[in-house]
């Protein structure tokens, strides 16, 4: 083992920062790889043709492709008729609906990125939660690690697996094919979906249940299902003639504040109907309001503001059918612009004309004053609105919606166009050995000039945050190689572990890597491991390109704590604690190196 040198020194230096500012969330992580990007040149580590480098690598493009495409196929709702077969073949057994939707999820997750195949999703899981009464919480976290999995099965389905050959080039190794990843990425999908049938009613929230069928449990709607259906019941009152006499103005805020009374509608002078009126709105004298709440707390309005409490939907029965308004769940996407902004900030009421309702946030539902509650990634909102402004509060990004499938602006038409240049993306990649970023911007440029998707659609779905992120650290890969520092660490921890087995080397990197991805993003995870650990396997006399595939497939083992997106998306609906996904990540974590590592031995004999 080489001693430290200066440039060595300096590359440590920038790796540990880069991680503490990972860590601590000072400055979001795609500004902490610019950084990087920017400090390396300026410090000689790395030149300025290889600080930009990353901006154009065959990764980087890759993903960009994969984002339009996954965003294409979701534009022609081919996802959302992929329920009512999956719901066909899994009947009413819970274990064969998780079975069904998880390995769906998982298939989907191959080819797109993870996040936007459990985006995709949710929508459809909430409904069949309802529909099958089956508590939320047995669902999602299945489909969830499903789809994290998933991206495991092909080398395009996560961002890892798509840098991996990148980070090959400097060694001269051979790079992995489309579809070598696919028999590991398959037994890792069966693994996870295996632990949650057999272990779930240990691991899993269960939520309240009665009754058996064939030995499984099935939940009604009672408990907290009831409880937020009684929450949203509608009611209609008539305000009295004297209503404003010797009293100070009531604002339609005020009712929420004193008895957790939403209005939905409101009339306002000269006898003008309005659907979700603004909070500043006053109730007058004589007119009829729509509210929205539990039935105790209208009757305690009613009588302590003396109105009239209607047996039916009289005046609005027209504007509140179903078929004009309803209500939604929208959930605080990951990386979110809407993160760590309230309502009030956002304007919501004044800007989209939607009634917010309540927030749901893990373990906690808050209905009062949610106008001044900082928003954060998985929280729920509960909206109320016609669907023409829902539909505009759903364009405008930064929320995933519940929106009733024929109310989307969907292009099914398009279904056999986005299908056809996913297969030629495919083809050109398996049978004609193109570049993979080229075949998959085929198949994105294809899309656009099918009209499938708008250019300005493609460049909306792609996250920017994730570009930059991965094409900031590339230069911190190439200077830990070039330094020779990658080389230094691998020897430093080969002394440390003594002379191992290959196996167990490989079982080393598979727990490291899983270590860094807890804390890091699993992009960067990969692009400081890979060059390490190629070395470690070089000085060991193990396979290089297997410590490196190691490594590619193990920071997909992110299950222990909510900080992957797709665990942050469905904390939130499925209203899990921390602890939730360390019971469970921590089970489904040690399966996953178990089958990684020996299915890389079975197939690839190390």
């Amino acid at each position: 083992m080489g001693q430290l040198t200066p440039d060595m020194i300096m590359v440590l230096v920038m790796i540990g920062l880069a991680i503490f500012l990972f860590i601590v969330e000072w400055i979001r992580v795609d500004v902490v790889a610019i950084l990087m990007m920017v400090a390396l040149p300026l410090l000689h580590l790395v030149t300025p043709k290889e600080a930009f480098v990353g901006l154009s690598s065959n990764a980087v493009v890759s993903i960009i492709a994969v984002i339009i495409i996954g965003a294409g196929l979701d534009k022609t709702g081919m996802i959302n008729k992929l329920v009512k077969p999956v719901l066909a073949v899994a009947g009413t057994s819970t274990s064969r609906i998780i079975v069904a939707i998880s390995f769906t999820v998982a298939v989907i997750s191959s080819f797109m990125q993870n996040i936007g195949a459990a985006a995709l999703f949710l929508p459809a899981i909430q409904r069949i939660s309802k529909m099958q009464k089956i508590p939320l919480s047995r669902l999602l976290m299945p489909v969830g690690f499903s789809a994290i999995l998933g991206g495991t099965i092909t080398l395009v389905g996560c961002s890892p697996l798509i840098l991996l050959n990148d980070l090959l080039l400097p060694f001269n190794l051979k790079p992995f094919g489309l579809f070598d990843v696919t028999p590991i990425g398959l037994t890792l999908v069966a693994g996870g979906i295996a632990c949650f049938i057999v272990l779930g009613r240990f691991i899993l929230p269960q939520g309240e249940c009665q009754g058996t069928e064939d030995n499984e449990a099935f939940c009604t709607i009672g408990g907290l299902m009831a409880e937020e259906e009684n929450v949203n019941s509608h009611y209609e009152l008539t305000t009295s003639q004297d209503f404003m006499d010797y009293r100070d103005p009531v604002r339609v805020e005020d009712l929420r504040r004193r008895y957790l009374v939403n209005v939905l509608a409101l009339t306002e002078p000269p006898d003008f109907k309005t659907l979700s009126p603004s909070p500043e709105s006053e109730i007058r004298a004589g007119v009829d309001l729509v509210v929205c709440g539990r039935q105790q707390d209208v009757e305690r309005m009613a009588l302590a503001e003396e109105m009239e409490l209607k047996e039916t939907i009289d005046c609005y029965s027209s504007e509140l059918d179903t078929s004009i308004s309803g209500t939604v769940e929208a959930v605080v996407s990951p990386r979110s612009q809407f993160a760590g902004m309230t309502l009030a900030d956002i304007r919501i009421q004044d800007r989209f004309r939607v009634t917010p309702l309540e927030i749901h946030r893990q373990e906690e539902t808050y209905r009062a004053e949610i106008d001044s509650i900082a928003l954060q990634t998985g929280d729920v909102i509960r909206f109320y609105g016609t669907w023409k402004r829902l539909e505009s509060l759903h364009r405008e990004g930064g929320l995933l919606f519940s929106m009733p499938s024929d109310l989307e602006d969907m292009r099914p038409e398009k279904a056999l166009w986005a299908g056809a240049w996913l297969v030629l993306s495919l083809v050109m990649i398996m049978i004609f050995d193109i570049q993979l970023s080229v075949a998959l911007m085929t198949g994105a440029l294809g899309m656009v000039v099918t009209r499938v998707i708008s250019i300005d659609e493609a460049y909306q779905s792609v996250d920017w945050r994730t570009i930059f992120l991965l094409a900031g650290l590339i230069p911190l890969g190439i200077a830990t190689q070039k330094t020779g520092t990658a080389e230094w660490i691998a020897g430093s921890i080969l002394n440390i572990i003594g002379d191992v087995s290959p196996i167990v080397l490989m079982t080393v990197i598979g727990i490291l890597s899983t270590m860094f991805t807890l804390v890091i993003s699993n992009v960067g995870a990969t692009v400081l491991l890979v060059p390490l650990v190629v070395n470690m396997a070089l000085a060991a006399g193990a396979d290089p390109r297997m410590a490196a595939l190691v490594v590619g497939l193990a920071t997909s083992n992110s299950f222990m704590l909510p900080t992957h997106q797709v665990n942050a998306l469905y904390m939130g609906p499925g209203r899990y604690r921390t602890v939730d996904f360390i019971k469970a990540g921590s089970l489904v974590s040690v399966i996953f190196l178990v089958v990684m590592i020996a299915m890389i031995s079975l197939i690839y004999g190390i």
